[in-house]
Order: structure tokens, then sequence, then C-alpha cells
């Protein structure tokens, strides 16, 4: 990839995005999609309905989720590619509806709400940058307890024991014209969220999010074409 890969842990490519899959989570550790006006053209020949949610027998069925796992969960099976990014084909749509490419999330709140806006968010962005490079994936974050020591607790779901996220990020870069970079970088938690939330209240510095996922995001970026991260003029990070 262009700007570099995360990490390199059981990566697959689809013909429009590209994922690292957690067989022990059975989530994805990262997804990874390149976004541009043109590819987000309106296509009428596109049916979301006609889309199925089905198991990616790329992944051992040991590794693997099913829609069995979330069956009764109480979760949603919520995109990390979003299906909305895939417009070019409808089986580049269709691919977006791969297990593997699910995590579970709250429904009322988060995935269709929230989560939602900043998938929207996103994709305005093609309107004003050349091209778009989202990286989207699962965080399990620390909390500390009454007893003042801090813990790594999350739910599984499920006859495969699925992990459900604490949390989950976006980190995006965003090409100028003149080949500047601009970064943007969220993270939002797993659970209902007030709709009078601004998208900026989830801003958090991107290496903060490498930190806590263990992973690099855009590692061979020319760090010196990169002016400007949410919204502040930098040189650097």
């Amino acid at each position: 990839m262009k700007y570099g890969f995360p990490s390199l842990a059981n990566i697959r490519s689809l013909d429009d995005y590209i994922l690292s899959y957690d067989t022990r989570n059975r989530v994805a550790y990262w997804v990874f999609e390149h976004m541009s006006s043109d590819r987000l053209k309106p296509n009428n020949d596109l049916d979301r309905n006609q889309c199925s949610f089905i198991e990616d027998d790329s992944v051992h069925k040991y590794f693997r989720s099913t829609n069995a796992d979330y069956k009764g969960s109480g979760f949603d099976r919520g995109h990390l590619a979003a299906a909305g990014n895939h417009r070019i084909s409808q089986k580049h749509l269709q691919q977006t509806f791969l297990l593997s490419n699910m995590a579970p999330q709250v429904g009322p709140g988060f995935n269709r709400d929230a989560w939602n806006s900043l998938e929207k968010h996103v994709r305005k962005l093609t309107k004003l940058y050349k091209n778009v490079y989202v990286c989207t994936g699962p965080l399990f974050l620390p909390k500390k307890e009454s007893d003042g020591k801090s813990y790594v607790k999350y739910q599984v779901i499920g006859p495969n024991n699925v992990a459900v996220p604490t949390h989950f990020f976006k980190v995006v870069v965003m090409e100028t014209a003149d080949n500047k970079l601009h970064m943007e970088a969220y993270v939002m938690p797993n659970q209902p969220i007030d709709s009078n939330t601004p998208l900026f209240a989830f801003q958090v510095p991107p290496d903060s999010i490498e930190r806590a996922s263990g992973l690099l995001f855009f590692d061979k970026m020319n760090r010196n074409n990169l002016v400007q991260i949410n919204g502040k003029k930098t040189t650097f990070i």
C-alpha cells in the first residue's frame, strides 16, 4: 500500500479494501480503504437489499465469526469498511458484508447513529480532497475499577466467542491537490452516544491509537508533507 501496512498479520486483499484478521478475537485488527469522489459516484445498479451477511471462507472454520454468533446477542453486525464507501459494483458492495469485516456494535446511539455520522463525514471529505485513505478497527481499552487497578474486560458473544470491542477507531489521511497531507483520528466508545455530541469531541492524537492498538498508521508517509492533524497545523507527529 502507498503509505504502508499498519501490521502484517493475516492480511486479506479484497477487490476494494484490505483487512488484517484477528483469529483469536474473531474480528479484524484493521481494515483499510482508499476513497475518492470518482469511486463514490451514485450507482443505480447497486441494491443493498440484495446483500447478505456471509462467513468469510478464507478464514479457517475454527476462527470465523458466524451469523449464529450475532443472533440474539443484542449487537449489530457493524461494518468496519462501510458499505456506503464501495459503490463501484454490486460485488464490491457485497464484499463489505463478509463477517470478517464486521464487529459487534451497539445499535441504537452508536452503529446506526454516531458511528454512521462519522462514516458520512469521511465520505464528505472526498469532495474536498483528491484522495482519502481510512484505517478502521476495534480497540480493547483498560478501565480503572473500584480497587484502583486497571483491567481490560470485554464481552464475547456466540458459540465462537466473538469479542465485543470497548471502542472503535478511525484514522484518516487526506491528500490535497498539491500533495500535502491532512490527518484526522477518532476513537468512539462502543455505547450509545448523545446525538448532540459533535464529532470533534472524539478526535484524539493519532499516536494514542497506535499505542493502544499496537499498530503503526501510514508509516511510509513523508512526514514533511503532513501539515495538519485534527484541524491544527503541524509539521510532524
